[in-house]
């Protein structure tokens, strides 16, 4: 249920995206950088973020669990996907909230 709302999220999103730079008027820098740090577009990001990290953590978790037999393993390769979505996740949210300022 996680992966399928977070791919709901995902979809609707890249298609704003999207749809707003084929339609929006030419960018220049700084209406982009407006609009980026607009804090509605920003939470939105987050969202993105999360729901990105969410989904890639469900897939990962369910092939390692599918093809992956020795408990021990499973148990090393869950923690290295956790602990480096955690981390790219971490990052993510530190640009987005840096590029804010």
């Amino acid at each position: 249920m996680l992966q399928r709302l977070s791919a709901i999220y995902l979809a609707g999103f890249l298609g704003y995206f999207v749809t707003r730079l084929v339609l929006g008027k030419p960018w220049s820098a700084p209406a982009w950088h407006a609009w980026i740090t607009h804090p509605a577009m920003r939470i939105a990001a987050a969202g993105f973020i999360l729901a990105l990290l969410a989904h890639a953590w469900v897939g990962m978790r369910d092939v390692v669990l599918d093809y992956i037999s020795h408990v021990g393993l499973r148990l090393v390769l869950l923690t290295l996907i956790g602990l480096l979505l955690g981390g790219c996740g971490l990052w993510a949210l530190h640009v987005l909230m840096v590029t804010a300022g």
